[in-house]
């Protein structure tokens, strides 16, 4: 983070300075109160069961100053700014972080899925080229997305920043903020549709991200979603459109894996060229297209290009590839849609060896749609081929159905995690592949952690 001071953030989020010296300089910005050390600005959130105003007093004892909703805590003499809502605070002040740096080119990703792994993805092609950085993690959201400009630091030439939004009114507050100059949408599937209703209200509010574009902003969509594939030449910017299919502006041909890597010929921007990506799955070649596209419009030669592509790692916990002793085990067990668990069962049967088996949890958010959504998994599971389903929780009953009615040899149901482990160290067997995927709040890393801790 560049250092502002005092009386400059205090400022730029319309409080008033309570206490302490408004010339004390601030060189990082924490709203997680375990990470505060001298020379932070700790921002309180006041969450559904914790309020986070309850750690002003430690924070400020390390040497930190802070936001605050309430009253200065008795006694100290560090910096408090008083505001009237903390969270507004935090993103009136990242917009004001961001708008120092004119000169940086913001690439803003968004999506139904597939979101961190296109923003890793880009990264990737784009580091061996370009000073950049990139979303720790998968901060995206209304908290997250504004702390991860303060990473913004004077050396930087491009940003890629991912963005989530699950309601109304989110991807505006979050363009305010972060004003992307080139934007990737990934597709319009059925994450978070019980609050948006419908993928055509998705599409609209995702392509808000367009919001702050100038003549030079560039759009960049997956032309193999339906959805998107209509917003292509009727946008008041130019729109750049990737995927596998010949009708894109970047497609793949010659795709082919190698082990664990997947090589393909990129055509698009006039040219033909072989890539190769430590990654698997038709997703994955579709994320490398678009990351190859926009490197080429950031002027990267495409050895450049195919030098960061080779660095690229999937994050934790979305389909990283581990060999454990006698079976293989794709661990994407950080959260789960439709589109996405589908993707996953097609990485597990293209790698699967002796026997396949998936353990899938609840999907959720899905709304009234949910029970159809889920036998749909179900169906395409059986379709492709797994030998084993490993239902777990109430709603995954409807993919165990679907599975059923549609062939698949073995399935089983399970209540909770520690049931499923259990079905599935009676499964498992030499040279088989395992697939753990659900929801976030389904918690089957822990299902991954028990499987690690037994070989």
């Amino acid at each position: 983070m560049k250092p502002m001071t005092v009386r400059e953030i205090t400022n730029a989020v319309g409080g008033t300075l309570l206490c302490g010296d408004a010339d004390t300089m601030i060189t990082n910005v924490q709203y997680d109160s375990r990470s505060v050390t001298e020379g932070s600005l700790f921002v309180p959130i006041r969450g559904e069961r914790v309020d986070a105003h309850q750690f002003i007093g430690q924070c400020l004892q390390t040497g930190a100053a802070a936001l605050t909703e309430y009253d200065v805590p008795q006694g100290t003499e560090k910096p408090c700014i008083r505001v009237d809502n903390t969270l507004s605070a935090l993103q009136k002040l990242a917009a004001a972080y961001r708008s120092q740096f004119t000169g940086l080119k913001l690439i803003g990703v968004t999506g139904s899925v597939g979101k961190t792994s296109t923003k890793e993805m880009i990264a990737a092609a784009l580091s061996e080229g370009l000073c950049m950085m990139k979303t720790s993690g998968n901060k995206n959201s209304q908290i997250g997305m504004p702390s991860t400009m303060f990473d913004i630091e004077p050396s930087h030439k491009a940003a890629v920043i991912e963005m989530g939004i699950s309601e109304f009114g989110e991807m505006d507050r979050l363009c305010d903020i972060s004003r992307p100059d080139m934007a990737v949408m990934t597709n319009i599937g059925n994450a978070h549709i019980e609050n948006l209703k419908t993928q055509e209200n998705i599409r609209s509010e995702k392509l808000k991200i367009t919001n702050h574009f100038d003549k030079n902003g560039v759009l960049f969509v997956n032309g193999d979603d339906p959805l998107l594939r209509e917003l292509i030449g009727n946008q008041p910017f130019r729109t750049v459109s990737f995927g596998i299919g010949g009708h894109n502006d970047y497609y793949a041909e010659d795709i082919k894996n190698e082990g664990l890597h997947t090589v393909f010929t990129c055509v698009g921007g006039g040219s033909r060229k072989q890539f190769e990506i430590p990654a698997l799955g038709i997703h994955s070649v579709t994320n490398a297209l678009v990351a190859i596209a926009i490197a080429r419009t950031l002027g990267l030669q495409d050895d450049v290009i195919q030098a960061g592509l080779h660095q690229y790692q999937n994050a934790p916990m979305r389909q990283q590839i581990r060999q454990l002793g006698r079976y293989t085990v794709i661990d994407d067990s950080y959260n789960a849609s439709p589109e996405a668990t589908k993707v996953s069962l097609d990485v597990l049967k293209s790698i699967a060896g002796q026997k396949s088996i998936a353990v899938l949890a609840d999907m959720l958010e899905l709304g009234e749609k949910s029970a159809v959504l889920h036998a749909d998994v179900g169906t395409h599971l059986a379709e492709v081929g797994v030998d084993c389903l490993i239902a777990v929780g109430s709603l995954s009953q409807h993919t165990a159905a679907g599975a059923r009615e549609h062939g698949c040899p073995t399935v089983l149901t399970a209540g909770n995690n520690d049931e499923a482990f259990a079905l599935l160290q009676g499964q498992l067997e030499d040279g088989c592949t395992v697939l753990v995927k659900g929801s976030r709040g389904m918690h089957t890393d822990e299902i991954v952690r028990k499987l690690m801790q037994s070989v």
